[in-house]
């Protein structure tokens, strides 16, 4: 690691002064992505502005109906909350199939939010990255790339977004609340986070000093029937090749509302709204799910190693889908 300084603040408002005064500073809760980066020189902070003291960390109703979270909640905290295992199992699902459960214990919403690609390309310096060394290259365009994108990659960078949380997040309309010196604003979820395109250093639409706040989940009548399907090279502690987060909500045998999202497939959570729209009004049944998958999955744009992503996509969507309209549960 660098030589930093390191500071413990009391307020949100002194936390962003700080991040704004020293743009190389960096906000600090878990650790537990930030830390690891540190080690291998991947980031170097002048500054560590240590927020995990902060009165973010709580989760409350919201006068719609809706749910509030502290970005300081841990994983751990909100999998386990019974209003969120109650009304939006499809987070807590998404939660427990990331990381370890020491991980959990320690990452929080907003370090989840922020947390970088896995891709070995990154944290590997022998190689190129624009991500990490913009102008460089995307050493994973002509590499072995069976863990890339196939939505939304760019020449750039083809690296995909890691967080399980997210994908659920996304497919919920979350909107997380950010703080900054410029005052407060909300950003819906799938405006977080950005595509590669010609800055892929850039992951998310945070202006400099911006501190997340608050996510908030609006009321959903389909969230009790969400489902999160994670596909992985081994059971435990993997990140995902593919994932889909999916909700239902049927009246007599047709689809009502649909929510889709995937993960593993592109630089965000990549929300499937020409597949949701094609499922309302259709009947909640296999032929419709199968044909809901070909949408979800058009243009895709495989690699040279992971067009096997574009048929395992598409048997989890039909999976994901085929259990949420059976009211849900484990997959």
């Amino acid at each position: 690691m660098n030589n930093f300084s390191y500071v413990r603040v009391a307020s949100v408002e002194d936390a962003v002064q700080r991040a704004a005064t020293d743009q190389a500073a960096m906000f600090i809760a878990g650790g537990t992505n930030l830390v690891d980066r540190m080690k291998v020189f991947l980031d170097q902070p002048s500054q560590l502005i240590d927020i995990s003291r902060l009165e973010l960390s709580r989760i409350e109703p919201t006068r719609e109906g809706g749910l509030q979270i502290g970005a300081l909640v841990t994983n751990t905290a909100l999998a386990d909350h019974p209003t969120v295992r109650r009304d939006y199992p499809i987070l807590t699902r998404a939660i427990l199939a990331g990381a370890s459960q020491q991980i959990r214990n320690m990452a929080t919403v907003g370090g989840n939010l922020m947390q970088r690609t896995r891709c070995p390309y990154y944290y590997d310096t022998v190689f190129a990255c624009n991500k990490r060394q913009p102008g460089t290259d995307c050493a994973a365009v002509a590499g072995i790339n069976r863990m890339h994108a196939l939505f939304g990659a760019s020449n750039h960078c083809i690296a995909v977004h890691p967080s399980d949380m997210c994908v659920a997040l996304a497919a919920l309309d979350a909107v997380v609340a950010v703080e900054g010196p410029q005052g407060k604003r909300q950003l819906p979820f799938v405006e977080f986070h950005r595509l590669p395109g010609e800055t892929p250093q850039h992951d998310t639409n945070l202006e400099p000093g911006e501190l997340i706040t608050t996510v908030t989940l609006p009321p959903a009548s389909f969230a009790k029937s969400g489902v999160y399907l994670k596909l992985r090279d081994r059971a435990s502690y993997s990140f995902a090749l593919v994932s889909v987060a999916a909700a239902l909500a049927l009246s007599d045998g047709q689809i009502r509302e649909a929510r889709l999202a995937m993960g593993g497939v592109a630089h965000k959570p990549w929300r499937s709204t020409g597949a949701e729209q094609f499922l309302i009004g259709k009947s909640a049944e296999e032929a419709t799910f199968r044909q809901a998958a070909e949408v979800a999955l058009e243009g895709a744009q495989p690699l040279p190693h992971n067009g096997y992503k574009v048929e395992l996509t598409k048997r989890a969507v039909r999976r994901a889908l085929t259990v949420s309209a059976k009211g849900g549960g484990i997959v």
